[in-house]
């Protein structure tokens, strides 16, 4: 033992739910040792945290655009007083923006 190239030893315990967990993850990465999938993950690995709240909150606000767009272009159905190429020209950008949001959220999931 005293020829090991790590000489220094870390026990802790896990529930069998985290065992099963780790056991999972071992084969997605496929890595056979349990002991270096558990080294590697506390060198290597990374715990991320990100916070989404501003993300969705422009979702939202968004959505909210929408509704406000909608009442805007039936008002100027009755009264006329717009043309109908400026509201389908704000309609084309919202959407764009919408989708380019769900885009940046769906990315930001994956991660």
């Amino acid at each position: 033992m005293e020829n090991r190239k790590r000489g220094r030893q870390i026990l802790f315990r896990v529930s069998e739910e985290e065992l099963k967990i780790i056991s999972e993850r071992m084969k997605l990465a496929e890595i056979q040792n349990r002991e270096t999938y558990i080294r590697k993950m506390v060198l290597c690995g990374y715990i991320l945290n990100i916070d989404f709240s501003d993300l969705r909150k422009m979702i939202v606000l968004l959505g909210n655009a929408a509704n406000n767009l909608n009442q805007i272009a039936k008002r100027v159905n009755i009264s006329n007083n717009i043309y109908k190429d400026d509201i389908k020209e704000l309609q084309t950008n919202y959407n764009e923006l919408l989708e380019t949001s769900k885009t940046i959220l769906d990315r930001l999931l994956k991660i």
